[in-house]
């Protein structure tokens, strides 16, 4: 199954609920990257005037995580994720929308690969930087993604 933006709304919808209510929506996905946005709103703001902070984890991991389940299906093989670690950098407050991308589909592929090769589990760092409507950057996440082959 092809991952389209349509199909992982959805599945923020059911699976994600508190991501899906406040505004976490992919816009795009391929095998290098993934953009997803929210906009800052009622639901999703802190005393500051500004987006919570976890709002935007949510985002910035989904753009991270949506590659991953992506490139997992692509392998065929079953493979368990997992977060293992975060780390966060705020630079501006985050209002109107913020688009989050991660440009690292190539990172998953080297150690899906790895992965397979040698059946013990790879931990690999990706990135996903939040950008107003103005191109400033307001947010840096980096999650270290775990990742292991399924016992059959």
């Amino acid at each position: 199954m092809t991952l389209t933006p349509r199909k992982l709304n959805a599945y923020t919808m059911f699976k994600l609920p508190s991501a899906y209510l406040c505004g976490v929506r992919t816009k795009h996905i391929d095998n290098e990257k993934c953009l997803v946005t929210v906009k800052y709103k009622w639901i999703n703001q802190n005393p500051f005037k500004s987006m919570f902070w976890a709002v935007q984890g949510m985002a910035a991991e989904f753009s991270t995580g949506a590659l991953m389940i992506g490139k997992i299906q692509d392998s065929g093989k079953r493979i368990s994720m997992l977060v293992t670690s975060q780390t966060a950098t705020f630079t501006k407050k985050a209002t109107g929308r913020i688009l989050f991308s991660c440009n690292d589909g190539h990172l998953i592929d080297q150690a899906i690969k790895k992965a397979i090769e040698t059946g013990e589990g790879q931990t690999l760092w990706m990135e996903s930087v939040g950008k107003n409507e103005d191109d400033i950057v307001v947010s840096s996440f980096k999650f270290q993604w775990s990742i292991k082959l399924k016992s059959k």
